[in-house]
């Protein structure tokens, strides 16, 4: 068990120890089997509870280990070495818990929760897309409908990654049956509190283990559990940097595994002939380097944001600079997966392409084409060009 501070660098390493252990020993070897039969990570989510690394990113005032941004990051990076579909199941779930711990302390409810969290290793799934909104995470059509302290609703949900295997939910709504459809607050569920009516299922090319299908959601429960905060600054503030930050981490993972796998055959064709280096040796120092630009990138986002998370300043969150910064480190770095692994093949050649080789990427190719699909890079890049558009130059 482990209970460190961001600050204890020694710890945190000795952390990064155990994870590699439980990836190695158990996430690794129950991988392929998530991917074929598209389920539920069980073994991965026990090891890594294990290790108490649900409640990683709580304060240590509250029990958690406090650890940063950073170092969340680093954990899925890890993760995603060993099962794509762990590493994102992981990520989404921290960013339920960074949306709590940054919005939600003010009030009772979540911070009584906060310590069910940590005690318990609950896992935390989102609602936050709706059908009929054309994917717009402002916008909401099912609302709170309040009546002597409780409160119903019914939201047409297109996708619940790991819905059915997680212990709570966090959705969003309107904040009343009156309130405009941008009017919307983030309420935080357990298992017993809702219900889940399948619409679609998840037979899908990568990041099967996420099981990320469509339900028609139906809740009742206390009105305390819903947030005040409005939830356009949630999503400015954490759940959209946290989330391309953490992703754009494990889809690091994903190409330092690939890469791996490349230098290991790179690296038995030169014991086989070592007066003449083969030609995937100048592809293999390509699509290293174009790793290295990739977590450049991604420390680039980190400090950042960390420094805005420091200061504390709401409407820097909104502003015109962050917000496409943050989205193009989503864009590149899920173009660059593509990219990585795409060269990663080339060079381990038909060994990678099969499934049963030892050095096969096709988990990985298919994990890749995933990333750019998952919150559209085109709707990402029309919401950049409006942006640049109404962006006045400074000179």
């Amino acid at each position: 068990m482990f209970t460190l501070s961001s600050e204890d660098n020694t710890n945190f390493t000795e952390l990064l120890k155990a994870v590699h252990k439980i990836g190695s020993k158990t996430i690794a070897k129950h991988a392929q089997d998530v991917d074929q039969k598209a389920r539920f990570p069980v073994e991965s989510f026990a090891a890594i509870k294990s290790l108490n690394l649900m409640s990683a990113y709580v304060p240590v005032k509250l029990g958690g280990m406090g650890l940063n941004v950073e170092q969340i990051s680093k954990i899925c990076e890890v993760l995603a070495l060993y099962c794509g579909s762990t590493a994102m199941i992981y990520s989404m779930h921290k960013i339920q818990v960074a949306c709590i711990v940054h919005h939600c302390m003010q009030v009772d409810y979540f911070k009584n929760y906060v310590k069910k969290l940590v005690s318990e290793q609950r896992l935390i799934a989102s609602a936050t897309t709706e059908i009929g909104t054309g994917g717009d995470l402002l916008s909401s059509f099912c609302a709170v409908k309040e009546s002597d302290g409780q409160f119903t609703l019914t939201k047409k949900a297109p996708v619940i990654s790991y819905g059915e295997a997680a212990d709570d939910l966090m959705l969003t709504a309107r904040r009343n049956i009156d309130a405009p459809n941008s009017d919307q607050v983030g309420i935080l569920l357990t298992k017993e509190q809702f219900q889940l009516e399948p619409i679609s299922g998840w037979d899908t090319l990568g990041f099967r283990g996420t099981c990320s299908s469509g339900f028609i959601v139906t809740a009742s429960a206390s009105i305390a559990q819903v947030n005040p905060v409005p939830f356009s600054e949630i999503l400015s503030q954490t759940m959209h940097p946290f989330a391309h930050i953490t992703w754009a981490s494990l889809w690091s993972g994903i190409c330092t595994d690939a890469i791996d796998n490349a230098r290991k055959f790179v690296k038995n064709s030169v014991r086989r002939n070592p007066d003449m280096p083969p030609i995937s040796s100048i592809r293999l120092a390509e699509v290293t380097g174009s790793l290295n630009n990739m977590r450049n990138n991604i420390s680039a986002s980190i400090k950042e944001y960390t420094e805005m998370l420091i200061i504390g300043d709401s409407d820097a969150f909104t502003n015109f600079g962050f917000s496409t910064r943050i989205n193009n480190l989503k864009i590149s770095s899920s173009q660059m997966l593509i990219d990585i692994v795409g060269k990663a093949m080339m060079i381990c050649g038909i060994s990678s392409y099969r499934n049963d080789s030892e050095l096969s990427l096709c988990r990985h190719i298919r994990d890749a084409y995933g990333a750019s699909l998952m919150v559209n890079n085109d709707r990402i890049l029309m919401h950049n060009a409006t942006l640049v558009v109404m962006h006045k130059e400074a000179r």
